[in-house]
Formats: C-alpha cells, sequence, structure tokens
C-alpha cells in the first residue's frame, strides 16, 4: 500500500513538469530496444531496412535504398565504390529510422555464381540412451565434416531432418531414445575471397556484420508461407546480376543454387538492341517492358533515346518486348533445367514464389506458368509492420527477409542458458 501511494504522487506531478518527461519515452525505448539491419548489397541497387523487434513483432522503423556501384553479378569489383554506396544507403535508412546503427546486428546478403549448396549425411552412436542437445551438435558437426574447395567457405549448415534408428522425418529429436542418430544437412559455401571484400566493404562503412545469410534463404523468410514450404515451393529470386534458386519441401531446405544471369541482362540487351544508354533501357523496361510479345498491340509507338545529340528514334512497343521475352524464357528455363536436374521438381506441389526487381516485368507470370507447368505468384515482403508503404515491392524482399532472419537468429540467442558474459554484458548495457 505503500508503495501505490508513493506512485499516486508521482502520477500526480503538475502537468508542466510531467510532459518534458514524456517527450523522453520514445527515443529512450528505441536505443534500449532491439534493432536490427538487413542489407541488400546487389549489383543493381543497395537496400538497408531498419527493424525494430517486439515481442511477437517485428517493425519497420527506416528504409534507404540507393544504386549500386562497385558489383558484377552480385560480387564486389571495387571495394571504394562499394563502400560509398553502402554509406549512402545507411545514412538514408538513418535519417529515415532516426538512429544511429552503427552498434546494430547487420545482416548482410550474399549471392553470385561463387556459391555452392550441396547435401551431407552425418549419423553419431546414441547407445540407446535419450538424446542430448550435445547429441544433435556432434550429429550436424559429423554431416558439416566434409571435404570442400580450399578457396570455398561454410557459411550456412541447415539440418533438413533426423532418423533416429528406423524412424524418418524427425524434426527435431531432443529427447528420443535410440542406438544412432543421423540426419541430412544443406550446406551452403562462398567463395572466400568474395566473402571476406564483402564483409570489408561493410566494414569500412563502419558497420559490424553479424551473419552473412545466403539472398534466397533471407527472402524465403519474407515471402513463404508455412503452408508453401510444408507442400513444396520453388522460391526465385531474380534479381540485378543473379538469380537465386531455393526449394523448400516438408517444412524445410532441400536445394539451392545461383544462375549467373538477373535483371541486369535484360537492361543490357535492350540497351544493345535499341542503341540506347543503360539507364534509358532500364527505364523503358520498366514503362513499356513485358515477357509475352504476342499480347502487345503492334502499332503502339516508343520513343527511344540514342547517344550524342541524335533525336529520339521511334521504336514499336512490340519489338522492345521481344528482346525482353528471349531473355526472360532463356532465365526461366535455365531454372527449370536445374529444378529438373535436382530431381526436385516433382516435388513442388505448391508451385513457384518469383520475387526480385524483375518480378514486377509485365506478364512474367503467365510466361512462367507456360515454362514451369505449375502456379505461380509474385512474392511481396511480409511479417512485418510499421512502414510497410516503402517495402512494398518484391525490390525489398531480400533486405526484409534479413531483417526476419536476424530476429529469428537473436530469438535463439536469448532463448540460450546465459553465460556469464553475456551476464556481464547485459549488465553493462543496462549502466550505460
Amino acid at each position: 500500500m505503500r508503495e501505490n501511494k508513493e506512485l499516486e504522487s508521482v502520477v500526480h506531478e503538475p502537468v508542466d513538469e510531467i510532459e518534458p518527461v514524456d517527450e523522453q519515452l520514445e527515443p529512450v525505448e528505441r536505443e534500449f530496444g532491439d534493432i536490427i539491419v538487413g542489407l541488400d548489397i546487389g549489383t543493381t541497387k543497395i537496400c538497408c531496412i531498419v527493424g525494430e523487434v517486439f515481442p511477437g513483432r517485428v517493425d519497420v522503423i527506416g528504409t534507404g535504398t540507393v544504386p549500386s556501384n562497385g558489383l558484377r553479378k552480385g560480387v564486389v569489383v571495387n571495394i571504394e565504390s562499394t563502400v560509398n554506396s553502402i554509406k549512402e544507403a545507411v545514412r538514408l535508412a538513418e535519417e529515415s529510422a532516426g538512429c544511429n546503427l552503427r552498434s546494430s546486428y547487420v545482416y548482410v546478403g550474399i549471392a553470385g555464381n561463387h556459391i555452392k549448396g550441396f547435401n551431407s549425411p552425418g549419423i553419431v552412436a546414441v547407445n540407446n540412451r535419450e538424446i542430448k542437445k550435445s547429441d544433435i551438435d556432434d550429429v550436424i558437426n559429423a554431416a558439416r565434416t566434409v571435404k570442400i574447395s580450399e578457396n570455398q567457405r561454410v557459411i550456412h549448415v541447415m539440418p533438413q531432418e533426423y532418423m533416429v534408428d528406423d524412424h524418418t522425418g524427425i524434426q527435431n529429436p531432443l529427447g528420443m531414445t535410440g542406438v544412432r542418430l543421423v540426419t541430412n544437412v544443406h550446406i551452403v559455401t562462398a567463395d572466400i575471397g568474395a566473402v571476406h571484400n564483402l564483409v570489408t566493404c561493410c566494414n569500412k562503412a563502419n558497420l559490424e556484420v553479424a551473419e552473412l545469410v545466403l539472398e534466397s534463404i533471407a527472402s524465403a523468410h519474407a515471402v513463404l508461407s508455412p503452408d508453401e514450404m510444408e507442400l513444396g515451393v520453388a522460391l526465385v529470386d531474380i534479381g540485378g546480376g543473379t538469380t537465386d534458386v531455393a526449394v523448400f519441401c516438408e517444412g524445410t531446405i532441400r536445394h539451392t543454387c545461383e544462375i549467373g544471369l538477373g535483371g541486369h541482362n535484360l537492361t543490357n540487351d535492350l540497351s544493345v538492341g535499341l542503341r540506347t544508354p543503360l539507364q534509358e533501357a532500364e527505364r523503358l523496361k520498366e514503362d513499356y517492358g513485358g515477357a509475352i510479345s504476342s499480347i502487345i498491340k503492334p502499332n503502339l509507338v516508343v520513343d527511344v533515346p540514342t547517344v550524342g545529340d541524335r533525336q529520339p528514334r521511334k521504336v514499336t512497343q512490340k519489338v522492345l518486348v521481344d528482346i525482353l521475352e528471349a531473355r526472360t524464357i532463356e532465365i526461366l528455363e535455365m531454372i527449370d533445367r536445374e529444378l529438373v536436374a535436382s530431381g526436385q521438381k516433382n516435388k513442388i506441389n505448391g508451385g513457384i514464389v518469383i520475387t526480385g526487381g524483375t518480378a514486377l516485368l509485365a506478364n512474367i507470370i503467365d510466361l512462367a506458368e507456360q515454362i514451369f507447368d505449375l502456379p505461380v505468384r509474385i512474392g511481396y515482403p511480409s511479417g512485418v509492420c510499421g512502414k510497410l508503404d516503402e517495402i512494398h515491392s518484391p525490390r525489398c524482399t531480400t533486405a526484409t527477409g534479413l531483417v526476419l532472419f536476424g530476429r529469428n537468429k537473436n530469438s535463439e540467442i536469448q532463448n540460450r542458458e546465459p553465460s556469464a558474459l553475456d551476464k556481464l554484458k547485459g549488465w553493462v548495457k543496462k549502466i550505460m
């Protein structure tokens, strides 16, 4: 009762003394909240999304998107240009969010032809006793003990399923009893040099990388539903320089691959075919492009800027779409061949989800359904709240997915038994 009276005396302070305190509440809460940053460093753009994590939800509080300079097909080719682009995207995101991102968890997407994905088995003996967390860690380590190229580095080890003796399809064997524990994992590796250059660029931009995440894995967190992942679905993320493919079935990852073609190839084809600068070709693709030329009226004419002081040329929209259709068919057919060769296509009962900037190309769903002979939809970012109008585009899927991936990762870490060092860090954070 005494405490309640003390609280009442505080609550009934004069209004002019309370108002300044209320004005301080939002910045203080945000400063001590979990801020997670998703940084999509792509070939054509760099997208930075700032998320604030609350129990049961993630609020997007800031975004920053700028053209990318210094990358080719997802790989850094000019560190200085890449660093400058990252700094600008982060600056815009900081202004939008109203906070400094230097001490935040930054999850960075990685893609490119150097990425390799494969499945690997592991087995350990448990001698007819209850399976512990340490046994699960041991069997995963056994599965990842596989010889890889000296220039490759493991970035993901994702368990697909476990088997206890003759029982298969187990998602979590903790607490079960058996003689042996078996697992299959999906391992993703990346070129050491490409990883080093990407991390170096982030560090030079005053960012600390919490983890590198395969872009298709990140995008899956933002666009795929649990039902799709259980039934069987292929995520196709057509970025600027590469196309990332990930297949999920029975709730887990089954296959990943990278294809060295993307939206920039469509733009480059237009630039060469119509003899127009790349910037103008990109604009023409967005304003008049499409994936199926047969539905375009032949009398529709487009002004195509030329180089130098020459006057713009008149070109029918059908010619423009013809160029885009040919390259789009090539990309989609390469994906289809990859799905067939992986042995996973007959498991894709939930269809195909296309995301990335090229997903906005008109009629791409119709063309993709013809090639894959499966239902197709466009993947938009979901699973977050806040500034949704700024991220409601397939172009923002990867960055949004990186924030959600980071939220899940941090939640796993927080659920572990804290060590003495973790407790000390938490105490220091409270008093600073």
